[in-house]
C-alpha cells in the first residue's frame, strides 16, 4: 500500500509532514521523506525505514525503486487523493499493478482508538473554552468577520495548533445560510449561528451553537426547541452498527412534523478526526453504518430563507449500545 495523502500519511506514521510517502508491505514499511523531514522523522517514526530522497532525485522515483527492490507486483494506492497526473507518472514509473484501494486506509481511519478519542476530547475541551471566552467579547459593534478574527485568535492563545476550519459567523437573515461566509456587516439582532473548530495534535474538534441578539419571538423559540429536539432524537439513534439513513430519519421525522420539512437541506451529520469532514455520514443518501468507535457530528438545522437559521451540533462517539457526547457546552438557547 502506498500512502501519499497528507492526513493519512499523519495517521500512518504520527508525524506530520507536508510531502512524502509510506509505502508497506507484508514484511517492511518504509516512510519517505525528503531532508527537511529526514532527521525529525528518524526520531519520531521507529517502525518503519526512514528513507532520504536526495536533492538530485524526485520522491517517485525513490518509491519506483523500492517498490522494485522489495519484488512487490501489486500496489494499492489511494484513488481518492491521488491526482490523475499522479497516477499516470506512477504507471510509467512504477514496476507493478496499481489497484485502487482508497476504502482500505478510509476504513481503518473511520475507529478512533480511546487514545485517539482523548485527543479529540481534549481538542474539544479547548475549543469549549474559546466559546464561553468569545461569549464576552459579542457585540453588535462588531463585525461578523471580527468575530471569526476572534474566535481564531482565542483558539490560538489557548493552545491550539491551528483552526480546523474557517469559522462560520452569520447573524440576522444571513443565519439562513448553512456555511454562509462571516461579512463586513455588523452583528444584527436575531439568530447568531457560530460554527467553529480547532486543531491539537492533529485532531478536530468541530461545534455550532446558534444564540439570540436580543428576545426572540415565538416562532424563533418554537424552530429552536424543534432542531433541539431533533438533535436529541438524532442522537438516540446512534448506536454501533445503525445505518446512516435511520438516523438521519430520526432527526428529519422531528422537523418534518413540526412542519420545517423543506428547510432542512443538509444531513444530520458526518465523521470527523484528523479531518474536520471524513467518510462516514448521515444523510437521506447514506450507504454507511456507523461502526464501533466511529465518531460522528450531530448537527439538525433549519432555515427560512432570508429570515434566519438555527444549527445545534455536537459530536459523538459510538459505542456497541449507544453512544458517548463528548460536547459539553449547554444547548439551552443564549440570549445576549
Amino acid at each position: 500500500m502506498l500512502v501519499t495523502d497528507q492526513m493519512s500519511r499523519l495517521f500512518a506514521t504520527g508525524f506530520k509532514s507536508s510531502a512524502g510517502a509510506v509505502l508497506v508491505t507484508a514484511d517492511e514499511a518504509w516512510f519517505i521523506v525528503d531532508s527537511r523531514y529526514f532527521e525529525a522523522a528518524q526520531a519520531a517514526v521507529p517502525n518503519a525505514k526512514v528513507v532520504l530522497v536526495g536533492k538530485d532525485e524526485k520522491m517517485d522515483d525513490r518509491v519506483a525503486a523500492i517498490i522494485k527492490e522489495s519484488g512487490v507486483s501489486t500496489v494499492g494506492f489511494e484513488d481518492g487523493s491521488v491526482s490523475f497526473a499522479a497516477h499516470q507518472k506512477w504507471l510509467e514509473k512504477f514496476e507493478a499493478r496499481l489497484i485502487p484501494s482508497q476504502k482500505l486506509i478510509s476504513s481503518l481511519r473511520e475507529i478512533k482508538s480511546r487514545a485517539d478519542l482523548d485527543k479529540m476530547i481534549k481538542a474539544q475541551r479547548l475549543a469549549e473554552k474559546v466559546f464561553e471566552d468569545v461569549l464576552t467579547a459579542i457585540s453588535t459593534d462588531m463585525t461578523e468577520k471580527d468575530l471569526a478574527a476572534e474566535i481564531i485568535y482565542r483558539s490560538l492563545i489557548n493552545g491550539a495548533d491551528d483552526k480546523a476550519f474557517n469559522p462560520i459567523v452569520v447573524s440576522g437573515p444571513k443565519s439562513s445560510r448553512p456555511h454562509g461566509v462571516p461579512g463586513d456587516e455588523k452583528i444584527g439582532r436575531g439568530f447568531l449561528t457560530i460554527d467553529y473548530g480547532v486543531r491539537l495534535d492533529g485532531w478536530c474538534s468541530d461545534t455550532t451553537r446558534t444564540l439570540c441578539i436580543g428576545e426572540p419571538d415565538k416562532e424563533m423559540v418554537r424552530v429552536y426547541e424543534t432542531v433541539l429536539e431533533a438533535q436529541l432524537a438524532g442522537i438516540a439513534a446512534v448506536h454501533g452498527g445503525v445505518s446512516g439513513v435511520d438516523v438521519d430519519a430520526a432527526a428529519r421525522n422531528v422537523i418534518e412534523d413540526a412542519g420545517y420539512g423543506e428547510y432542512f437541506g443538509h444531513g444530520f451529520g458526518h465523521s470527523l478526526g484528523l479531518e474536520v469532514h471524513e467518510t462516514l455520514s448521515a444523510s437521506p443518501l447514506s450507504k454507511d453504518k456507523l461502526p464501533v468507535g466511529s465518531v460522528i457530528s450531530a448537527e439538525p438545522g433549519i432555515y427560512l430563507p432570508g429570515r434566519w437559521g438555527v444549527r445545534i451540533e455536537d459530536i459523538l462517539y459510538v459505542t456497541e449500545n449507544g453512544n458517548e457526547n463528548i460536547t459539553k457546552l449547554p444547548k439551552e438557547l443564549v440570549i445576549l
